[in-house]
């Protein structure tokens, strides 16, 4: 599958801090080892509703992961996946009366669209699930063969991973057993179904059925479950270990614990990932955004009205990236002015600009706080004294921000 153009990124001279980001593992912030190269997996879209408000602020936010990586001076080989497949995306096409296949097509390519206008840097390695059956169903092999994976026997052909053969089972989302099954039925999980052995045991692979798609593998024919894919796909084409685990507050169970825990009974290494990172969820006027109230708002709605996609970022970047945060039109002004403030201001020649892109640089190294980043560069803007440095500030604000002015 094709990732989306590649985005420049300007070249700040200086020395950054280490990057400090928050894991789920230990719920705190903590240093992110300096290397020369990091491995980066962020958990894609199911491409039905692409690209909502939500979406955009994961990806912005580890975007800036990605920049700030690379401007210490690090490789970052980025991974994403797309599950072209999956339970939601059938539902929809059958609601719509459309064909699966166009529907993932166009709402994946809108998608790209919305990521390019948003200037995030695209990975390196942009996998589908439909293209990566043969890896999936060799990993739910691994796990079978190694007597964490069961098959159900009511004929379905279904299997399911075994929790009792994960070490430390609930380590990444730290939640208790009765939180972990509340969000298990929320989130997609069946811990009601007859024959599992128990009843967090996630699905790993889904027998043929009757009227959905389904590929052959010698564990007989059907298609991979969702945790799963992630998995597979990340080890595939990162390694045995990586860096960074990037997703929504929403994938922090059980998504992020079971990608994780298939990983390391396949490898036998723990842990999968040196930081387990959540980005909060968006509220549209103070509402929660879901399908289901029909209140989604949209990158690419935004874009056709003519909205600028760096306000849509400014926006984005308001809030601090953990936090669970409104957006409302009043927002969407308020980036509008700033970025026309900045734009303004980087016209004005003069120096003073290393105190406040080293200032940018220890604020965004500490959790990635935009929110101060910001009014720094606000002061800045409307410091008509010591504002000078226009264009050193303009590379900085573009090359660690990703807001081009």
């Amino acid at each position: 599958m094709e990732s989306w153009n590649d985005v420049a990124v300007a070249a700040i001279p200086g020395e950054p801090p280490q990057l400090r980001l928050y894991t789920s593992v230990l719920d705190a912030v903590t240093p992110v080892p300096t290397q020369a190269q990091y491995r980066m997996y962020v958990c894609g879209i199911t491409p039905y509703d692409a690209t909502h408000l939500g979406h955009a602020a994961t990806y912005v936010a580890f975007d800036l992961v990605n920049r700030q990586l690379r401007d210490a001076g690090g490789q970052v080989r980025y991974v994403q996946n797309v599950t072209d497949i999956d339970d939601p995306l059938l539902e929809r096409a059958e609601r719509d009366g459309v064909d699966w296949q166009s529907l993932a097509v166009a709402q994946t390519e809108l998608f790209r669209e919305d990521m390019q206008a948003l200037r995030v840097i695209p990975p390196d390695h942009y996998i589908g699930a439909v293209e990566s059956m043969n890896i999936v169903s060799e990993a739910v092999i691994e796990l079978r063969e190694r007597g964490a994976a069961y098959q159900l026997d009511d004929g379905t052909g279904d299997y399911y991973h075994d929790i009792r053969s994960i070490p430390n089972f609930g380590y990444v989302s730290r939640y208790d057993e009765a939180t972990m099954l509340e969000f298990f039925a929320e989130r997609g999980g069946d811990p009601d179904r007859a024959g599992k052995r128990h009843r967090l045991d996630p699905l790993l692979w889904r027998g043929r059925r009757e009227g959905e798609p389904y590929w052959a593998s010698s564990l007989g024919a059907g298609r991979p479950g969702w945790h799963v894919e992630c998995a597979a796909i990340a080890l595939k084409y990162l390694g045995t270990t990586i860096d960074v685990q990037g997703g929504g507050s929403d994938l922090r169970f059980p998504h992020h614990e079971y990608s994780n825990a298939h990983a390391e009974v396949i490898t036998g290494e723990a842990p999968f990932a040196g930081h387990f990172t959540q980005a909060g969820m968006i509220q549209l006027d103070g509402e929660k955004m879901s399908k289901s109230k029909g209140n989604l708002e949209f990158v690419s709605r935004l874009r056709e009205r003519g909205v600028d996609p760096m306000a849509i970022r400014l926006g984005i970047l308001a809030g601090h990236y953990r936090a669970d945060r409104d957006w409302s039109e009043a927002l969407l002004a308020q980036a509008q002015e700033r970025l026309d403030s900045w734009r303004s201001a980087i016209t004005r020649g003069g120096a003073g600009s290393e105190i406040v892109i080293a200032q940018m640089r220890e604020r965004l190294a500490d959790d990635l706080d935009t929110p101060s980043v910001l009014r720094l560069i606000d002061d800045w803007a409307t410091d008509e004294v010591d504002g000078g440095g226009g264009r050193s500030i303009e590379a900085a604000v573009d090359g660690l921000l990703g807001v081009k002015l």
